[in-house]
């Protein structure tokens, strides 16, 4: 018998901030009990310095993430997908589960502004932990 682990993706434009932070949360919260995944339809060539930062002020550290492009293979394999503002540029698949959490991208925002974008992060992962976990 396998042990299927649940993938969930992460995917926003850039993948330097919002979908890092969301997968530190959920690494973070649910450790090897689910594959933790992010990706961008358009990388950047860093993690997005303030979301760093506001993750550090948490507990969290996101340093190892690197942007990744989105491969549709990545979408397949994946149990749940979570979009974050990357509007068409992202695949849908029928019959897998999806989300479009609508939120601030903190590209060139201070940390004062970044902070409430990761707090609501961090209140949709815990809520998506819970319900994968029941």
């Amino acid at each position: 018998m396998t042990d299927h682990r649940p993938t969930v993706l992460f995917v926003c434009v850039h993948n330097a901030g919002r979908s890092q932070m969301a997968a530190g949360y959920l690494q973070h919260l649910a450790g090897d009990r689910l594959t933790v995944l992010s990706a961008g339809s358009e990388p950047a060539d860093h993690i997005n310095p303030v979301a760093v930062a506001a993750m550090a002020e948490d507990g969290i550290d996101i340093t190892a993430g690197r942007p990744t492009v989105l491969e549709t293979d990545t979408v397949r394999a994946s149990d749940v997908v979570i979009t974050m503002g990357c509007g068409d540029a992202c695949p849908v698949f029928p019959g897998k589960r999806s989300e479009d959490w609508e939120l601030t991208d903190p590209a060139g925002l201070p940390l004062e502004q970044v902070r409430p974008v990761r707090d609501e992060i961090r209140r949709r992962v815990t809520a998506l932990v819970a319900e994968l976990d029941a």
